[in-house]
């Protein structure tokens, strides 16, 4: 009992026991001290929200045309500022603003994409919000910054992660190696590894949908749910459905439990609601890193090259085979054309 109090490991001994070259090392030490910092503040805004009136609305509307919540702002600028004290970002493309952010000059070797608070829709009923984020390198040599720089497949992340504000305030993330998740020791002050080697179950009885659009939904969603919820000779039993409404929520529900996430293209809404590169190639870079797997229709998701920074895409996320069987719909019905 005492051994596991004692020898905890940190986020920050995380980082420089596990990235070998040097120079990289030191800069993921730095930018996600930043990301760590960004996500306690924005906890303790979140904790207090009700006690300091930062609930409800703030008046304006984002570029998605999207009522921006009072603590939307207070995310929004805790990433922000937290991404430029590391003086080592280039640019930054944030959900809440309606352009890439050029940071001193693009003089940063990286460049980050971000959702600073997915799921603000929930915050006034209490529900598990969160922030998502994905770090590329800058690919213009020197000083400056193009749209290609933030424009960039999913596959390129040199990490992605989120921060999950729940009943305990977790960090999850992936260097390309794994995905491991850190939770908050407020009486330390830092991030504890609590979640190492996250490995994703490869089929797991449980989807996560709203059902409520189903009316709107193409036939492949629809041949795929009811087949979920049936029985047939190879699954004995019907899935069960669970949906929190929150991405970062459901989406670290399928983490840790298995089963499939998805928010598809429907008659409404034919490229979806999903931001490619806040949201979907994040989540999709750590849903395959522990095993499982993203797809935009029949296309693996990490390959998607957006084509501006506020793209939307449908998307299915989980364990490979539940996964698999969607995608092959996809494909199927892509082939018979």
């Amino acid at each position: 009992m005492t051994e596991s109090i004692t020898n905890v490991k940190t986020l920050t001994r995380f980082l420089l026991t596990h990235v070998s070259e040097e120079e990289l090392r030191n800069d993921l030490a730095i930018l996600f001290t930043q990301i760590s910092l960004a996500t306690k503040v924005t906890a303790n805004a979140i904790r207090r929200a009700a006690l300091e009136h930062l609930l409800g609305e703030a008046g304006v509307v984002n570029v998605q045309g999207e009522d921006v919540k009072k603590l939307d702002i207070v995310a929004n600028d805790a990433f922000r500022n937290a991404m430029v004290q590391s003086e080592l970002i280039a640019a930054i493309a944030s959900e809440e603003d309606d352009e890439i952010i050029l940071v001193q000059n693009g003089h940063g070797k990286y460049t980050i994409s971000y959702d600073p608070l997915d799921g603000s829709s929930n915050i006034d009923a209490n529900v598990s919000i969160g922030s998502i984020f994905g770090i590329h390198k800058k690919i213009t040599p020197g000083v400056g910054v193009q749209k290609s720089d933030i424009l960039q497949p999913g596959s390129k992340q040199i990490a992605a992660g989120y921060s999950l504000y729940g009943t305990s305030i977790m960090l999850v993330i992936s260097l390309g190696e794994g995905v491991n998740g850190f939770t908050l020791d407020n009486s330390l002050g830092e991030f504890v590894l609590t979640h190492p080697n996250i490995k994703m179950k490869p089929t797991a009885p449980i989807y996560s949908i709203n059902e409520g659009n189903s009316i709107y939904w193409d036939n492949q969603t629809k041949q795929y749910v009811e087949y979920l919820k049936t029985t047939s000779k190879d699954k004995k039993a019907p899935y069960s459905l669970r949906y929190v409404g929150s991405m970062v929520a459901d989406v670290h529900r399928t983490l840790l439990y298995g089963g499939i996430f998805m928010y598809p293209g429907d008659s409404k809404s034919p490229n979806g609601k999903l931001r490619y590169l806040y949201e979907v190639s994040p989540l999709s870079f750590i849903m395959e890193q522990a095993g499982g797997a993203s797809v935009i229709g029949a296309q693996r998701a990490l390959d998607v090259v957006p084509t501006h920074i506020h793209m939307r895409v449908p998307c299915f996320m989980g364990s490979k085979d539940d996964v698999a069987r969607i995608q092959h719909l996809y494909a199927s019905a892509t082939a018979s054309l």
